[in-house]
């Protein structure tokens, strides 16, 4: 069941500040707060849905499109050796936020992800990390 007070529910309602880097009708993407790497971006959709299975097709499909676009913006601003595209769902797959969300993670050679969940990042950091992201994407 989909719970309207997860925290990114609140994110897209304004309720809670984030550092955005692209918002459009349909989806909403922002720095981790916990981020593995740097560059660590989620992409959330404005809908309502728990997980994979419970979004729409046609929702979802706009969703991975949103997707690809805010990746290109930050391999732009980032130029990591490659990229991690994840999505979890339920706790037993490592779903920690019960709303569909796809995490976009730079990898870079030589340097360990950090572990998911655990560390909260410097503020002005991410504000850095979200303003190159939108340079990149040209917002």
């Amino acid at each position: 069941m989909y719970d309207d007070n997860n925290i990114f529910a609140k994110i897209i309602r304004g309720e809670i500040p984030s550092f955005k880097v692209f918002e459009d009708a349909g989806a909403i993407a922002f720095m981790d707060a916990m981020p593995q790497s740097e560059g660590h971006t989620l992409v959330v959709p404005k809908a309502q849905a728990r997980n994979f299975f419970d979004i729409e097709p046609a929702v979802l499909a706009e969703l991975i499109k949103t997707t690809q676009h805010v990746a290109r913006g930050v391999q732009k601003a980032f130029n990591p050796g490659g990229m991690r595209i994840i999505q979890f769902n339920e706790s037993v797959a490592g779903q920690t936020v019960f709303h569909i969300h796809f995490h976009i993670v730079p990898c870079y050679e030589g340097v360990p992800l950090r572990t998911h969940n655990r560390d909260w990042a410097d503020k002005a950091v991410l504000a850095q990390h979200a303003e190159r992201v939108k340079q990149a994407l040209g917002n």
